[in-house]
């Protein structure tokens, strides 16, 4: 999932909102932080390539990725030497509110280095593509309304179908009355995450074949074991949502989600409602 969030949210513009292009900082110039990317004012001179041929190719490239962003900043940086050889030097981009195949993003800034795309054919009036693999560092900032909004998105609904299929497997049905369904009849309604410091509770009721709902609510922390796993930290069975405490789940703690090979975090946090992740993904052309 997280590396849908990340890699999916490389591209990204607004129907209601143009981005706003930076000019490119010169060659010799220190490295700037994402936040630097996003922030910095123009300056009068700008490259002919990013004003002319980029901006409305990378425009247009957003356009074609998102379904609604309140707010989008993009900075192209790059000498027109380079960026005739089809090398961007680096691209910036902070976006908020954006919805990507159903997902809601409440925050997100992305830095891409070293960027070689087909500029040959973006001059013809193609469409912009990446030639090779490049590595995005970043952060991304998910509140909880909007996490509960992508809750229905098909990304985030059979990420979350399959790790209860996962979990229904282990102790979790010897704290049930109900029978539960099989894996291939995993069916969620009403769910619904909250987050609080350090805790992020799920709760959802679990249709079976025959109808008949299944209320399930888990408490757990999470925590990095490494860049592309996370492992559940000291889960608890809730008789409901607003339960204080819980029946602990011992066969679950330290439960593994992969994240992909192509994942780098190198933080993740649960604060009062909202999640914050920031690393590094490798972006690979379509």
């Amino acid at each position: 999932m997280f590396s849908t969030l990340f890699s999916s949210s490389k591209a990204m513009d607004s129907s209601s909102s143009s981005p706003k292009v930076g000019p490119p900082a010169p060659d010799s110039a220190q490295p700037q932080s994402p936040v630097d990317l996003a922030a910095n004012s123009p300056t009068p001179k700008q490259s002919q390539l990013i004003s002319k041929v980029l901006s409305p190719a990378v425009r247009l490239w957003l356009r074609s990725q998102v379904e609604q962003v309140e707010e989008l900043q993009v900075k192209i940086e790059g000498g027109d030497r380079r960026i005739l050889t089809g090398q961007i030097q680096r691209v910036g981009i902070t976006a908020h509110k954006a919805i990507y195949q159903g997902l809601h993003l409440s925050h997100l800034q992305l830095v891409g280095e070293n960027i070689r795309i087909n500029l040959g054919q973006v001059m013809r009036g193609k469409p912009l593509n990446l030639l090779e693999p490049i590595p995005v560092t970043g952060s991304l900032v998910l509140e909880e309304a909007d996490l509960n909004a992508s809750l229905s998105a098909p990304l985030l609904a059979n990420a979350l179908a399959e790790f209860l299929a996962t979990l229904l497997k282990s102790e979790i049905q010897a704290v049930l009355d109900a029978p539960l369904p099989g894996h291939q009849a995993i069916n969620l309604q009403n769910s619904q995450i909250i987050i609080a410091a350090g805790q992020l509770t799920l709760s959802a009721s679990l249709v079976a074949v025959s109808g008949t709902l299944t209320p399930i609510v888990i408490r757990t922390g999470l925590r990095l074991k490494n860049g592309h796993t996370l492992q559940l930290d000291r889960p608890q069975w809730l008789t409901h949502l607003q339960a204080k405490r819980g029946l602990p789940l011992g066969d679950l703690d330290g439960f593994e989600i992969d994240l992909g090979p192509e994942v780098d975090l190198q933080e993740l946090s649960l604060e009062n409602s909202t999640l914050i992740c920031r690393g590094r993904i490798m972006v690979t052309p379509a």
